[in-house]
């Protein structure tokens, strides 16, 4: 794949919050596998039980949905807010 095949949403990073038996993390992690893998959009997950940073900041909200590092969703992922904010 070269630059000009890359979609405007390509250069954009998602990153999914959560942790071990979430229900709403599978839920979220679903609509992002489908919506990158469209898209063309990298994506990486981080389990908050790992960092006593993430944990206190983001415990009451997972699964939080960030773009580029910043805070996009938290608790269910929007399909077509998720979309509009790669595509622009």
């Amino acid at each position: 794949m070269n630059e000009a095949d890359l979609t405007p949403a390509a250069g954009h990073r998602i990153t999914l919050l959560g942790r071990p038996g979430c229900h709403l993390c599978d839920e979220a992690r679903a609509t992002i596998t489908r919506v990158a893998a469209e898209l063309g959009v990298a994506w990486e997950e981080r389990d908050i039980t790992l960092s006593q940073d993430d944990l206190r900041e983001y415990s009451e909200m997972i699964p939080v949905t960030l773009i580029d590092g910043v805070q996009h969703d938290f608790w269910r992922v929007s399909e077509q807010r998720l979309r509009a904010a790669l595509s622009g």
